[in-house]
């Protein structure tokens, strides 16, 4: 059956498939990063992002398409987490009143032109708007990026845009136009290990384009009814109230620190345990509780034989999709970052904190880190790092709240500037982005802020010292691999210098030591180490020793940083 034009309810079934694929399969899209330490989250930040957008659609009430895909695109566009989630966002764009806004929906695109020209919004969208829509997102996305590289999810995109376009041509059906954008995409992810020689070396394909194929597969699914478009949703009165209850329990929040959330995610699931789904496991709900148990805290899981829902609090929600997953069909997904919560929450008891004329806001993750920003000059702090990108909302909201007529923004690492930058340009003040990629970056461009010049001096004179620091991480290696002529082995201790791996040891502190030893020149001067929460001022003591018996003429620093992930953070200047 030709189908001719996609209506609201067709979009929002298309919508909330897309979003339970990404969902399910996010802990898969994390382990095709190519770097073998623990921040892989592109599967993550693609599956809050696009949660975002839905549900800002499920609270929209409009029958117009247009209006609906507005909602997705600021909701998408707000939720927005690391250049994974950050990127997707440009695959739409607004048009009305002039005004170009680069904002989101995976491609659908042109109708917002329409929108704002016709007295209401478009009720329907048709097979050859939808592919303009797919080529147009994909132009824009590609202005977006400074630096486009290819064999990564922008070429996913565009090859994708491209078989809709073809298809576009011949038929006036909507199906097969999606059909062509899930087969093209299907194609150009194939070759991303051939457009991006590390890709190859590791044996993957692009992380973001196999999150994007993902989402285009769930489109299709829910436009041609499949899966769980028209899931039924069981009456939740009773086990949201056990829920909730446990909520109300932690009224002590205020008095905790947002780094000693040892579980930062708050994850919800509904399964539905009638479904048939692929190799289905048998429930038993003990069962079912002792392993969830070892993926988290706070754990609730409940069943009445037919539904199962589980609300716990744990740092990989990928995990927790993929069991339930073996036992039915997902259903509700929920998600919320308690790190950033938490945050809103302490903010809330600092009213006392005094407006500023010139703000700088960071990101960082360790009690320690957080007081060496704040000791630099820093106003405002933005719980983050790797494993927890904040959202473009996260940095709007942290730009409101600091009262200041301007603002400076350190994201201190590299996932995180685009969603930085996205948050700039929509802020009602000016914001400058210092795009710092580290840690250290960030501590050493504060020597240079100057709260009496302008932002773009500030800019320009904080992003000129970034050149002088060398930035080392240690970590452990989630899996084997060989990475640029290193050979990498699970658990062993990984030495990353400016974003390559340069040793690989089982022993931490030679893996320390051997990292700064390649990081030193003539010039090197200061050494400063920060341990982490899995290491020690003891170990960070014996890596000194051991440099200072070979290096009389250094100076070093040790400061508790407290982060977690990095068991140190090194700075050499």
């Amino acid at each position: 059956m030709v189908l001719n034009e996609i209506d609201s309810k067709q979009f929002r079934d298309m919508v909330r498939v897309a979003t339970h694929r990404i969902g399910k399969n996010a802990e898969f899209v994390n382990s095709l990063n190519v770097f073998p330490v623990p921040d892989g989250d592109t599967g993550t930040n693609m599956n809050l992002t696009i949660e975002s957008g839905a549900k800002a659609v499920s609270e929209n009430p409009s029958t117009s398409v247009s209006d609906l895909t507005e909602s997705l695109a600021k909701g998408m566009l707000m939720g927005a987490r690391g250049n994974s989630g950050v990127i997707p966002p440009h695959f739409f764009f607004i048009e009305h009143h002039g005004i170009r806004d680069a904002v989101l929906s995976l491609g659908l695109g042109d109708l917002y032109k329409r929108q704002y020209k016709a007295t209401q919004g478009m009720k329907t969208l048709t097979a050859q708007e939808l592919a303009n829509a797919f080529s147009n997102g994909v132009a824009t996305a590609y202005k977006a990026v400074m630096k486009p590289v290819e064999g990564t999810i922008l070429t996913v995109a565009r090859v994708a845009a491209q078989a809709g376009a073809t298809k576009a041509n011949n038929t006036d059906d909507v199906t097969e136009v999606m059909k062509a954008v899930v087969e093209g995409a299907k194609k150009a992810l194939k070759s991303t290990p051939d457009l991006l020689p590390v890709l190859k070396q590791v044996g993957v394909v692009d992380s973001g384009g196999q999150g994007l194929l993902f989402i285009y597969e769930g489109f299709l699914e829910g436009l041609m009814g499949e899966n769980f478009a028209d899931q039924y949703q069981p009456d939740e009165n009773e086990m949201d109230e056990m829920i909730n209850a446990m909520h109300h329990q932690s009224s002590v929040q205020s008095q905790l620190a947002t780094q000693d959330i040892k579980n930062g995610y708050c994850t919800e699931i509904m399964v539905d345990l009638d479904a048939d789904v692929p190799n289905k496991k048998k429930f038993d709900l003990e069962e079912f509780r002792k392993h969830l148990s070892g993926l988290g805290d706070s754990l609730l899981a409940v069943s009445d034989g037919e539904i199962a829902k589980v609300h716990v609090h744990t740092e990989h929600p990928g995990d927790v999709f993929q069991y339930g997953s073996q036992f039915g069909q997902l259903g509700k997904i929920k998600i919320d970052n308690m790190r950033i919560q938490h945050e809103s929450i302490v903010d809330q008891d600092e009213e006392q904190q005094e407006a500023v004329d010139f703000a700088v806001i960071a990101v960082a993750s360790g009690n320690g880190i957080r007081k060496l920003f704040e000791s630099d000059g820093v106003n405002r702090i933005i719980s983050g790092g790797q494993t927890m990108n904040p959202s473009t909302q996260d940095f709007i909201d942290a730009i409101k709240k600091s009262g200041a007529k301007k603002a400076i923004v350190l994201p201190n690492n590299g996932n995180i500037v685009m969603a930085a930058k996205q948050a700039a340009e929509v802020s009602d003040i000016p914001v400058g982005i210092v795009p710092t990629k580290t840690i250290s970056q960030g501590l050493t461009a504060m020597l240079s802020f100057n709260p009496d010049a302008s932002v773009d001096e500030n800019v320009e004179a904080m992003t000129e010292d970034l050149d002088t620091v060398v930035s080392g991480e240690v970590t452990q290696a989630t899996r084997d691999t060989e990475i640029d002529e290193v050979e990498i082995h699970k658990n062993d201790y990984l030495g990353i210098v400016d974003g390559k791996i340069k040793v690989d040891n089982a022993d931490l502190i030679k893996t320390t030591v051997d990292m700064i030893e390649k990081m030193l020149d003539e010039d090197s001067e200061i050494i400063t180490i920060m341990f982490g929460r899995d290491a020690s001022e003891e170990q960070a003591q014996e890596v000194v020793e051991q440099l200072e018996a070979k290096h009389d003429d250094l100076e070093f620093e040790i400061h508790d940083g407290g982060q977690p992930v990095y068991h140190f953070l090194v700075s050499v200047e």
